[in-house]
């Protein structure tokens, strides 16, 4: 028996042994992508790093006389003077790739730019020339660098100008600083950023001007600027200065808008620039609107508009779900902190995070479609991210502190996503419908895989089935489409349904409103005790009728307290179907509260107004009580219920265009009950018109001022509270 088992083993390790062996290896940074609540989810990995390029790789450091000067070097003995390893490159600025996939590198610290082939090899260097007056010339600590067909553009940045190559590296001339009235004229020209558009006009990025992109022409004579920031000014800060001298205004901040820090420009010829010094609360507020004014990353067009899409979850501004607090030193807080932005293929393009050393990805729409990267050492990590550029199906991340760049491949994840893109850009909706799939195969929370089926199936004419697909990506705007067309299509098959849906709704409210007259009629002339159910109806008298019924409500008491707390009650169950019956259009997160928040969210500000306006009547001459008051407030909400119920229920039949007619019902809702409230209060006290307007400005000042008693009244008992439970803690333990 034992032999037996000895020769199973023997034959099952070697099966094993003879098996391939699948090799698992943990990527140094995770990818992920946010969700519609600003979650991160996480993703399959777009882009994993393949290798670091240093100055040994590029051939600018020789590696075996480096060694025996670092040899020299550690054995305290001088080193010789014909020992020359190269020079490495320090304090790297900028990275480029033009569209033979040569890689240019600006090597601030050595005054050069650094040429690479497309396998990261030293192809040339620029550093000195022969300037257009023969004078032997060189660069200064360029920041930048742009080429285009025939052009290499360097940001000259401590020389104050651009320098222009050609493609060989010979010298063709120099762009000195642009002259105009508009310049101002205490402030220091400094490029750090360039990019030329396909017909030679120039856009520089200057660190010291606030005024926007600077904008030249071909031959570097000035256009003017495009694109600045927008400027917060207070209103607090507004006010103050109008009563500061002129030395003062001289002497105070000045609100200046704020300066780019880096640019590029995509095939149309639109640009990319971003900024870092916005404020963060701004910036963080920002990731949530649509409004490009304080974002940290904008497109361009011509004249400096921002026509940048954001139809995403959130707006391009880099990390959603920031900290305010660390838990160490090595996590990063606040907004991210964007200084680069590159165009990738198909419309996409990238911004990078300087202090989480992050990519992020957009599609044109303004949708994330991965973000990945981290600080660390290994390799895919990042000491200090500067620059980022995309090179073909490569990505290459420039690392400042350890003067090298990483070139992270694109994987089938990734080529499946561009491939559905462009399928998708091109038009080809049926063709891209497969990559979608597998996309979601792969990642079943990627958003833009359900919008991409979604397009698919809307042009192949199934409406319900892409109204699905937009459902699961919580894509309102082509919902709507869809939805569109499906109403079209269901019209179409039941029109002749639709006028006499019509008939019969109108009928049975003209018949209704005739039997509650009928009642209110009959109830005024048979005296002695009313009904509930007359009491109740007597509100659509007072709805329509408001300055007899409300006169009639008190001194005839056509109403009551029990048909007022019936009305508040409809008026609570009105809010809760709003909450929970809009349609996915107006609700598209499936948001709700509870009953009991509607109950609070109505009777609270009721009560506040009923005890507010029957204090401040009492001393001033007003002949309602607070149960008067109490009823005609009540009474007032009818036209909630009226419009507000119709109201949810159209959006069921209208589209997010159409939707004003939900707003315009809603509005005019809340302005009949203000009348109903303000004429019952009149007639109710018996006031005048005057009187009555100073009684409620008086009530809305009183309600305020009770709501300062209870908060202060709350805090006071808390903090009582909280002392006396401390002295017990205290007592405790000292016992």
């Amino acid at each position: 028996m034992n032999k037996k088992i000895s020769i199973l083993a023997l034959i099952l390790c070697a099966v094993m042994l003879m098996a391939p062996l699948s090799v698992f290896a943990a990527n140094s940074y995770s990818t992920y992508t946010y969700s519609v609540d600003g979650f991160d989810m996480k993703s399959p990995d777009a882009y994993t790093p393949e290798i670091e390029i240093d100055s040994v790789y590029m051939g600018l450091v020789d590696p075996a006389i480096q060694a025996q000067i670092d040899a020299a070097l550690a054995a305290g003995e001088e080193v010789s003077s014909s020992l020359d390893a190269g020079v490495a490159i320090d304090d790297p600025r900028d990275l480029f790739v033009d569209d033979e996939l040569n890689v240019y590198i600006a090597d601030g610290a050595n005054s050069r730019i650094v040429v690479l082939d497309q396998y990261y090899k030293k192809k040339m260097i620029l550093d000195q020339f022969t300037n257009d007056q023969g004078v032997p010339d060189s660069l200064n600590t360029p920041s930048g660098v742009y080429v285009t067909d025939d052009s290499i553009y360097v940001c000259d940045t401590e020389n104050n100008r651009l320098v222009v190559f050609d493609r060989e590296g010979e010298f063709q001339r120099i762009i000195h600083e642009p002259k105009s009235d508009v310049m101002p004229a205490n402030s220091i020209y400094k490029p750090v950023a360039i990019a030329v558009d396909n017909t030679g006009r120039i856009y520089v990025i200057s660190s010291t001007t606030y005024m926007g992109v600077i904008s030249l022409n071909s031959d570097g004579s000035f256009v003017g600027f495009i694109g600045a920031q927008k400027v917060s000014v207070s209103a607090w800060q507004i006010l103050w200065r109008r009563f500061q001298t002129a030395e003062q205004r001289a002497l105070s901040v000045q609100n200046v808008s704020t300066e780019f820090n880096n640019i590029t420009i995509d095939r149309k010829g639109f640009v990319y620039v971003t900024t870092s010094s916005i404020e963060e609360n701004q910036q963080q507020s920002a990731i949530r609107s649509t409004s490009g004014d304080y974002a940290p990353v904008k497109k361009l067009n011509s004249s400096g508009s921002d026509i940048m899409r954001r139809n995403g979850f959130f707006a391009p501004s880099g990390e959603v779900q920031v900290r305010s607090i660390a838990f160490d030193t090595n996590t990063p807080t606040g907004a991210s902190k964007i200084i680069d932005v590159a165009i990738g293929p198909e419309d996409t393009w990238s911004i990078i995070d300087e202090k989480r050393s992050r990519v992020y990805t957009y599609d044109q729409d303004g949708k994330m479609l991965f973000a990945f990267g981290d600080t660390g050492m290994q390799l895919g990590n990042i000491s200090s991210i500067e620059a980022v550029a995309y090179q073909g199906n490569k990505l290459l991340v420039l690392d400042k502190t350890r003067d090298s760049f990483t070139v992270y491949n694109r994987t089938e994840y990734g080529n499946i996503l561009i491939a559905a893109i462009k399928n998708n850009n091109d038009r080809k909706y049926d063709q891209s419908v497969s990559d979608w799939q597998a996309i979601l195969q792969r990642n079943s929370n990627f958003d833009a895989a359900y919008v991409g089926i979604g397009k698919a199936l809307y042009r192949a004419g199934d409406w319900e089935g892409a109204m699905d697909y937009y459902k699961y990506a919580y894509d309102t705007e082509n919902y709507s489409l869809a939805f569109k067309m499906f109403r079209k299509d269901l019209i179409s098959k039941y029109i002749w349904l639709i006028p006499i849906v019509i008939v019969v709704i109108v009928v049975l409210v003209v018949q209704f409103f005739k039997f509650a007259g009928k009642v209110n009629k009959k109830a005024a002339t048979a005296g002695g005790k009313r009904t509930f159910w007359e009491e109740v109806l007597y509100g659509f008298h007072v709805i329509f009728h408001p300055f007899d019924g409300y006169w009639d409500l008190k001194h005839e008491h056509r109403g009551s307290v029990r048909a007022a707390f019936f009305w508040l009650g409809i008026a609570v169950l009105t809010f809760t179907y709003q909450a929970i019956g809009r349609s996915y259009l107006y609700n598209p997160h499936g948001s709700y509260s509870s009953i009991f928040i509607q109950v609070t969210s109505l009777l609270v500000p009721l009560l506040l107004w009923c005890t507010a306006n029957w204090c401040l009547t009492t001393l001033f001459d007003g002949e309602g009580s607070f149960k008067d008051v109490f009823i005609a407030v009540s009474y007032a909400t009818i036209p909630l219920p009226l419009l507000i119920i119709p109201s949810t229920i159209l959006t069921h039949m209208l589209t997010l265009a159409e939707g004003g007619v939900v707003n315009l019902l809603i509005t005019f809702s809340y302005i009949w009950l203000g009348i109903l409230v303000f004429t019952g209060m009149m007639s109710t006290h018996d006031y005048t018109l005057g009187k009555n307007i100073l009684t409620c400005l008086g009530t809305i000042v009183g309600m305020a001022l009770i709501m300062f008693i209870i908060l202060l009244f709350t805090g006071l008992i808390s903090k009582i509270v909280g002392f006396i439970s401390s002295i017990v803690t205290e007592i405790s333990y000292r016992l």
